[in-house]
């Protein structure tokens, strides 16, 4: 693979690892995200969010939940995904923080608020490279068999853009068959580094 990626949502917990673990799976230089300002899972109610640090490793997680209420954190799926989390690395990372991780290629982004942040994040840092990155968004609910869903359609269209010469060149063309072929609507950006 030719090109690095970056898939990014709010917490770094559900739609961007799941990416993250098919795409690293299928042999990409793949890293992950979230945009928030804490990690943030479901609780026993809406108003009762388990809410922790970024960098907060998820097998802490996992024996916060486990300890808390293991029946009802197994029947929503929650310990099974921080399962799934602790195989691809150790703890979330903050996108805002990435600076040490290097550049990317391509960022994908599940939702249009973490869209706009990464979009707005790229271009308020220093333009030193002037390196093009390709920011897509992939609209995805955030539950686990929509973030299934959502990977799949990441790594289909990580493979036509690893297919071609310059994504510059092809981008639109990429989109637009992707587009049809999915039914999806997908909105994307160029930056820089």
């Amino acid at each position: 693979m030719r090109l690095r990626y970056a898939m990014v949502c709010s917490s770094n917990q559900n739609r961007s690892m799941e990416a993250h673990f098919v795409l690293k799976r299928e042999g990409f230089d793949v890293c992950s995200y979230g945009t928030g300002t804490h990690v943030k899972l479901p609780g026993p109610s809406l108003r009762e969010p388990n809410v922790y640090e970024f960098g907060t490793p998820y097998k802490q997680m996992f024996d916060d939940l486990r300890r808390k209420d293991p029946e009802l954190y197994k029947r929503n799926g929650i310990l099974q995904m921080l399962k799934r989390n602790l195989a691809v690395k150790t703890a979330p990372q903050r996108w805002q923080e990435n600076g040490p991780d290097g550049y990317f290629d391509v960022v994908f982004t599940f939702e249009e608020k973490v869209f706009d942040m990464v979009v707005e994040d790229l271009h308020t840092r220093d333009h030193i490279l002037l390196k093009p990155v390709l920011v897509i968004n992939l609209e995805v609910k955030d539950n686990h068999d929509e973030a299934a869903v959502g990977a799949r359609q990441t790594l289909a269209l990580c493979q036509e853009l690893e297919a071609t010469d310059r994504w510059e060149d092809v981008i639109d063309d990429v989109i637009s068959t992707f587009e049809r072929q999915h039914r999806r609507k997908v909105v994307y950006a160029i930056s820089f580094y």
